[in-house]
């Protein structure tokens, strides 16, 4: 497991294991995302955003702020809150696949909840082949690769593999700089 930043070990072992907590529980992720999207947020804007309730909303703000991943700005009432900045890049240890988890990823997480085809897609591949899918994602909208090559690499079908970049699409757009000219039927592939 590497960093991108300089930090002591300790704090990367902490990043990790929350950032693994946003991972597993989509409905944390969301509410870190929603948080990222708006910069800053109060209880109040989350509980209306996400449609939560008052204790639900408290509860994963305390979890993620104790976590680390959310920041308090402002100390008076109400409470305004701020997500961290999360570039976590993770080694396997024979060492032939890195992951680099970012917002974007823990977006995508996040977006189960309200999507069917990211939460099947989840289930059959796990987060680790959500993180692929997201990279897959990436190239298409940048024109650089077609479902039907994402689909021969990844052994899946092509209407599998276009689902799930459909839904991958809004994230894309969102945490990417995007050319707005780029065609998606381009069958030039690129090794992602």
């Amino acid at each position: 497991m590497s960093r991108t930043s300089n930090r002591v070990n300790g704090d990367v072992i902490r990043d990790f294991l929350s950032v693994a907590d946003l991972l597993k529980e989509s409905q944390l992720a969301q509410l870190y995302a929603y948080i990222t999207r708006k910069e800053e947020a109060t209880v109040q804007e989350l509980m209306d955003g996400l449609d939560l309730a008052q204790g639900t909303a408290y509860a994963y703000v305390n979890r993620l702020v104790d976590a680390g991943v959310l920041k308090v700005t402002d100390d008076e009432q109400p409470r305004r809150y701020a997500a961290r900045e999360i570039d976590l890049t993770v080694t396997m240890a024979a060492g032939d696949r890195e992951y680099t988890i970012t917002p974007a990823l823990i977006d995508a997480v996040g977006r189960r909840e309200t999507n069917a085809d990211i939460d099947t897609y989840i289930d059959r591949h796990d987060v680790a082949g959500l993180a692929t899918a997201l990279t897959y994602a990436v190239a298409r909208e940048r024109g650089k690769v077609t479902h039907r090559l994402m689909a021969e690499d990844l052994d899946i079908s092509p209407l599998a593999a276009e689902m799930i970049l459909q839904a991958l699409r809004p994230v894309v757009h969102e945490h990417y700089e995007i050319s707005e000219d780029v065609s998606h039927d381009t069958e030039e592939g690129v090794n992602v």
